[in-house]
């Protein structure tokens, strides 16, 4: 029986993105992210004191900055080699041969896997022969694994492969395959990257995607690591997940319809606040928080915005104990006000409006039927405002008219707020 690892889409040194920065938030813990995710990795492999570690791609996030990226990685390399633990490399779309203009020399635990054709590295010792191939480009659009070779007799074979499989949403389609294609080469584990989400695609034989190390934005919520995989003597194998990230996203959907004030609302900020803080486990945490429903509070909370998404900050660092940082503060609510029309606005206005901004949102491109021209409200903006504005991103264009929407129905009904 041996054990290894199998991960993938480390993208070290990555920005992490959405975040905005204000008093009390953990600024330099959540730059290290990705750092401390890839040390926690090496902790893992040393405690279990695994045979190898396979990285399927996308260790970098790209050209480094400097080469304290590159130095770092090999001091993680290092550790592994101190405890005797080989690492197994390919590359991905996001460090392609053709995108990384700094290189250094790895200690020699490491073997990087050829971009010109699929290679076969065997460990004699334990009978295993590990296949892969690293992309040349940053745009793969072949089934690389269509060249790997059959599975070597005799040996526990392990495919490594950069791929979108099938075709994944949110993923560019990379290397695509299919699990029919993986499965009629014979090997007993495919160890899968690039796809973020952890997903087993077969378990005879067992096909996975281990998804990232780290979360990197809203959209990468829930916990990220690896899977470590036991091999036993018979060659049946299993994959379990192990948490890395040292920082986790989370959104909270609240629905404060019942609420009366703003008291009520922040009251149960502050409590989903604390379960979802619980639910990361000692994590830093960088949470959404989304308010929905029919609320009399909803007056005040559009026209003071700014003011109590500060507020909710402040609970987040007062409950959260410094660990909670609010990604953002979307306002989904609606007024009661607005069942009844008001008697200075045509008894259809309101509603077609409504219907105009369901049109919109459902389908953008219904705002040049307007002929709404979103340059020249550009044009208005403030310099620092201008470099935020994406009108030719269709889900932004949806969030900002999400937005719109309430305060500007509110305004008309006539219950528009003062600061």
């Amino acid at each position: 029986m041996f054990k290894f690892i199998h991960a993938a889409d480390i993208h070290l040194d990555s920005p992490l993105r959405g975040l905005e920065q204000y008093e009390g938030a953990p600024v330099q813990e959540i730059r290290n992210a990705a750092r401390r995710a890839l040390s926690n990795l090496v902790d893992l492999a040393i405690q279990q004191k695994v045979a190898f570690v396979v990285i399927a791609g996308d260790i970098y996030d790209g050209d480094w900055r400097d080469y304290n990226t590159g130095l770092y990685f090999v001091d993680q390399v290092r550790r592994l080699r101190e405890a005797d633990i080989p690492l197994y490399l390919i590359s991905g779309n996001h460090d392609a041969a053709n995108r990384m203009t700094r290189t250094l020399r790895m200690p020699e635990n490491v073997t990087f896997f050829s971009a010109d054709a699929p290679e076969t590295a065997l460990i004699p010792e334990l009978d295993v022969a590990i296949h892969g191939q690293s992309f040349a480009t940053a745009a793969v659009y072949e089934d690389l694994s269509a060249g790997y070779p059959i599975a070597k007799s005799g040996h526990f074979n392990i495919g490594v492969l950069h791929t979108c499989a099938s075709g994944r949403e949110g993923h560019d389609r990379y290397a695509p395959c299919s699990i029919d294609g993986l499965k009629a080469k014979g090997y007993d584990y495919w160890a899968l990257g690039h796809i973020h989400i952890r997903e087993i695609l077969s378990e005879q034989p067992l096909i996975a995607f281990s998804g990232n190390i780290q979360g990197r934005h809203i959209k990468e919520t829930g916990a990220k690591g690896c899977l470590l995989v036991t091999v036993n003597d018979d060659q049946s194998t299993q994959a379990d997940f192990r948490a890395l990230d040292v920082l986790r996203w989370d959104v909270a959907s609240i629905d404060v319809s019942n609420s009366q004030g703003v008291d009520e609302v922040l009251d149960l900020v502050a409590a989903e606040i604390e379960s979802c803080h619980g639910n990361a486990a000692g994590r830093l945490l960088a949470l959404r928080i989304e308010l929905t429903g029919e609320t009399a509070a909803h007056r005040d909370l559009h026209a003071r915005r700014d003011h109590w998404t500060n507020e909710i900050r402040s609970l987040a660092i007062d409950v959260g104990k410094g660990d909670v940082w609010i990604e953002k503060v979307k306002l989904r609510t609606s007024s009661p006000t607005l069942k009844s029309t008001p008697s200075n606005i045509p008894d259809d206005a309101i509603g077609e409006l409504a219907s105009l901004f369901q049109q919109a949102q459902t389908d953008t491109s219904r705002l040049t039927e307007l002929e709404f021209d979103f340059a020249d409200v550009v044009k208005k903006l403030p310099a620092e405002l201008k470099t935020l504005a994406r009108p030719d991103d269709a889900e932004w264009l949806r969030e900002i008219l999400a937005e719109a929407e309430p305060l500007l129905l509110s305004r008309l009904a006539g219950s528009e707020g003062e600061e």
